[in-house]
This record gives structure tokens, sequence and C-alpha cells, in this order.
């Protein structure tokens, strides 16, 4: 996994990190406990050898041709079963001159059958207890103590030693640490197979609020509200108070500035007015200066609201959780334009589309753009004008077609500058396309002129729509 992928995800991060220390704390346990059982177990074995060996040698006597023998035979019942896996045996050891006097396996048990132990050269002083590892019957391995016994009232009145050794299978040792090993790995494996399900259901149940907030924010970004709502937990609730005291303060100062800008533009407009009532008037009317200012107010009067209608739909983009069903304005504006075009009787038409359709944005901006589109078809058509609307899920797109003249290819880029009109002879300021494009593109949208079905043109306008 690569760091990059670790970064970029809190999730991936949680999980990789908890299941790394639950494999190591499961590594770990399983080789401290499977170390821990095999030391004990392997105490315990050299334990009961060693109690043996004590027996043996407790048991230990000599007759009058100083020959060893035991006075009792141990209690263990195994050492008298042939290949039990449990023996003891007692050899001499050679004296100084080479004599050992009865060899090897001098005296054993009865489940060494017809086998002598052979054992490592060792000379162990007095009492010592030394352990080794020795071939046993049919080759198996056996753990071995010995303890060397000092005699020293022989018959030939030379001292005598003597070397006790118990020994045992060593599978008796091993089997137990290899059932415990595989229980104990199984058991481990469950418990960590249990772990990492918890880790996964503690990162998901954990990181939810994180989604409940992700969907918080996608209803804001889509008009559905204005402010995060919702059930957060305590240690998320103050990034949720502290975003929506944002979105409230960014609201308000958008508020403000659109409020500046209207009162800016009535300011201008009240000069406005008194200067073309100064043209206007009898003394000054009909002179080239009257002309020239009049002509000037209505050039000022347009700019200001261009770039009034501007400002706000610039504020109106950054506003979060705003939202136009587009059903209702369609319906007013062609009401509208029915009185407004009433004497050309133009046929205005709405083809069917879902009432669920919204427009990501305000709604005066809607009906700006969408009127002056509307208001162009009609001054165009020469009977007919169509609306209709779809939408992909993210963006939306009406379409207004008339059966005019239509406009050259050439001439549709001209249009869409400010100024720029189409005819000279049809009344307008040449703004409303340029007004209807600067206000779509605010919005990330766009507006295209092309051939319409009905031979005239036909204006598409794609906005942000709510999903």
């Amino acid at each position: 996994m690569s760091l990059s992928v670790l970064r970029g995800s809190l999730r991936i991060r949680l999980l990789a990190g908890t299941l790394f220390w639950i494999a190591a704390s499961i590594l770990v346990a399983g080789w401290g406990l499977g170390n821990l059982f095999r030391q004990h177990v392997a105490a315990q074995f050299h334990a009961e050898l060693r109690t043996h060996l004590d027996q043996l040698t407790a048991q230990l006597a000599f007759d009058e041709q100083g020959r060893p023998q035991l006075t009792l035979p141990l209690s263990d019942p195994r050492l008298s079963r042939p290949y039990s896996g449990y023996y003891w045996q007692i050899d001499r050891v050679a004296d100084p001159a080479g004599n050992t006097a009865g060899g090897v396996g001098l005296l054993r048990s009865r489940s060494l059958w017809d086998h002598v132990l052979t054992v490592p050269a060792d000379a162990p002083a007095d009492g010592e207890i030394h352990q080794h590892s020795v071939t046993g019957p049919s080759g198996t391995l056996l753990g071995m103590v010995e303890r060397s016994v000092r005699i020293d009232d022989g018959a030939d009145g030379r001292p005598r030693t003597f070397r006790l050794i118990t020994a045992a299978d060593e599978s008796l040792m091993s089997e137990p640490v290899s059932r415990f090993s595989g229980a104990l790995w199984l058991a481990l494996g469950l418990l960590g197979a249990g772990l990492v399900i918890a880790a996964l259901v503690q990162v998901f149940v954990g990181l939810a609020p994180l989604r409940a907030l992700r969907d918080a924010l996608g209803k804001v970004r889509s008009g559905e509200t204005q402010r995060l709502e919702g059930d957060f937990p305590a240690e998320i609730m103050p990034l949720v108070d502290e975003f929506n005291s944002v979105l409230a303060h960014n609201a308000d100062g958008i508020a403000r500035a659109r409020t500046h800008a209207g009162n800016l533009a009535h300011a201008l407009k009240t000069p406005l007015s008194v200067l073309a009532n100064a043209a206007g008037s009898r003394e000054h009317e009909g002179s080239e200066l009257a002309r020239l200012v009049g002509d000037q107010i209505g050039v000022a009067r347009r700019q200001v609201d261009y770039h009034l209608a501007r400002a706000q739909a610039a504020a109106a983009t950054r506003t979060p959780g705003v939202k136009t069903p587009l059903l209702p304005v369609v319906d007013g504006l062609v009401r509208t334009m029915r009185r407004i075009h009433a004497g050309r009787q133009i046929e205005l038409r709405v083809e069917p589309f879902p009432e669920s359709l919204s427009f990501r944005g305000e709604t005066q901006d809607l009906q700006e753009m969408l009127g002056n589109l509307l208001d162009n078809a009609c001054k165009w058509a020469t009977r007919n004008v169509e609306v209709g609307a779809r939408s992909d899920g993210a963006t939306l797109t009406l379409t207004i077609d008339d059966d005019g003249a239509g406009l050259a290819a050439e001439q549709r880029d001209l249009v869409m500058r400010r100024g720029v009109r189409a005819d000279e002879q049809v009344p307008g300021s040449g703004l409303g396309l340029a007004i209807v494009d600067d206000l779509a593109r605010l919005y990330g949208g766009k507006v295209e002129l092309g051939d319409s079905p009905l031979g005239g043109l036909r204006a598409a306008l794609t906005l942000p729509a709510v999903q």
C-alpha cells in the first residue's frame, strides 16, 4: 500500500495501524506463550526424570559380591512395561586401571527389554546430575539425566563408581508442546479474526458521523438547506457550529454587498434622472447638447443595470443552499411575455418537463436570463416560440426556439457582445444576450445559439441543477 493512499484516507490509515498492531500482538503472544509452555513442559519432563533418579539412588544396594541391586522396584509401573518410553540403567564406571567389572548396562529396567542405552562418555562428580540426549530403542530420541555414585568399601578394597541413568522418550515432551501450539495458534487466530472484525466495525461506525457530515454538506451545496443540520457527536459539533457560523457570516456579508450595490444603483439613477429631465426641458428641447446628454444618460443607465445584475449574480453564486424551482419561473415568464407581445399574436408553448427540476441559484437571476432569451425569441419569431427543459443530474438545459429568420453562423458570436444588436430596427439595448452570457458564466454555465427545429434560432441555456 503506497504512502499516498495512507495519507489520503483516514479510514485506511486507521485500519492499517490497527491491523498492524493486532498482527504484531498476536505473533508476540503466540511466540511468548508457546515458549513459556515449552519451557514448562521441559522442566516437568526433567523433574520427573530426576524424581526417578532419586528413587533409583535410594533403592540402590549391593549384594555380598558387591553387585548392585535394588531393594525395591521403582514406583512408576511404566518402568516395568517393555518399551514404554520410560527407562533406567546402572553402569559401572571404569576405575583408573580400566576395570569396569560388569561394564555398560550392568543393571537396567525391564522396560529396556534387551536394549542397552549407549550414553556419552562423561565423568560427573560424585552426586552431580548431568543431562543428555541419547538414542533409545527403535532409534527414538531420549532425554536422559545421570548421577555418579561412589562406593568406597568395595570387596577388593578399591572404590567403585556407578552411573545411575534415567531416561524418557522426548516425544512425551514434544507431543504436548505440539498439541498446545496447534490449539494456541487456532485460538489466537480466532481472537485475531474477532479483533479484525471489531476494528472494522469500530472504524466504520466511528467514521459514520463524518459520512453524515458529508451528506449534510452535500445538501448545503445542492441548495436543499442553507446550514448544516443533523445529530452529530459532541466531538464534531464544534466543527458543525463553526461551519454554520461561517455560512451565516458569509450570507450576511453577501446580503450587505447586494444592498450596497442596490443603494449605489439608486444613488446613480437619481442624478441621471435629474439630468434627463433637464435635457428634456423646453429650453433645451431639440438641441444637440440635449440629444447628446440623453444618449449618454441612456448608456449610463444600461451600464448601471448591467453591472448591478452582474454584482447580484456574483454574490448569489457564492451563497450555498440557494435553490430555485424551474416550473414557476417558466410559467410566470410565459404569462408575462404573452401580455407584452399580445399584439403580435405569438403562440408560446412550454414542453412538459418534471416539476422537480430546480436551478442552483437565485430566482431573480434565472428570471433575468430566461426573460431576456424569451423576449428576444418573441421579438424575432414569426408565429411560434417553444420552451423546453431537461436535466442530466448535474446540469440543467433550457431551450428557447422560435420560427423567425434566425441568425447566420458568423453573427451568433457577434450578438453575444455588449451593445451589439442584430437589427437596429428592432427595439433594444444590445445588452440582453451579453447579460445572459455573463450571468450563465458566473454560475459555471453557458448560453449557445444554434439552428431551431422550428426554422429560426435556438438559444440553449445550460446552468447548474440541484441534484
